[in-house]
């Protein structure tokens, strides 16, 4: 079993359930998802770069991204619809639980002048998005086979109800935010 999943069933899950006063285990917050997504605007131009972004992001995942593809078309941007416009991954299981417990234990600590997760970066529902400006601070990518630095969007969701209890799901798991909570 991965450690943060085992953390979450041995200690996470028992400390919830305890605080937040809920009697069935099954109620207490869980995580459900981890989405991840890159925006590749070049790609209407340049179709080579959805290979060279697909193999490192499914390196980074542990599973291969799918393809988004443009909804509508917008003229100032120079975009049909149907182009492909960025690939995104769901995480489910034990690979979300492993590629969370690299990004607590790995990437953010990499981050520079990192100071913890903004407090703004939740919604109303408990889930938590991280914007990443490098993808190189995976360990799995190549420095040197990356052609340019690109962004990267984590979702977090979650089963809570609202945003405390979301914080206190991840700060428990071992989310660093800001204010040293």
């Amino acid at each position: 079993m991965n450690r943060l999943k085992q953390k979450y069933s041995d200690e996470v899950l028992p400390k919830l359930q305890k605080e937040l006063q809920i009697k069935n285990n099954m109620a207490v917050p869980r995580l459900e998802k981890i989405v991840l997504n890159i925006g590749l605007g070049e790609a209407k131009d340049n179709s080579g770069i959805l290979d060279k972004v697909k193999v490192y992001f499914s390196q980074l995942a542990g599973q291969t991204p799918v393809i988004t593809k443009a909804k509508k078309s917008i003229a100032a941007f120079k975009v049909s619809q149907g182009q492909p416009i960025g690939m995104m991954v769901t995480l489910r299981g034990d690979k979300m639980y492993a590629f969370l417990d690299k990004l607590i234990n790995i990437v953010l600590p990499k981050v520079r002048d990192f100071r913890g997760i903004s407090q703004n970066s939740y919604d109303e529902q408990g889930n938590l998005n991280i914007g990443l400006k490098e993808q190189i601070i995976f360990p799995e990518v190549d420095y040197k086979s990356v052609d340019r630095t690109r962004g990267l969007a984590v979702t977090i969701t979650t089963t809570a109800r609202n945003k405390e209890e979301g914080k206190k799901l991840l700060e428990y798991l071992g989310m660093p935010f800001k204010g040293g909570s």
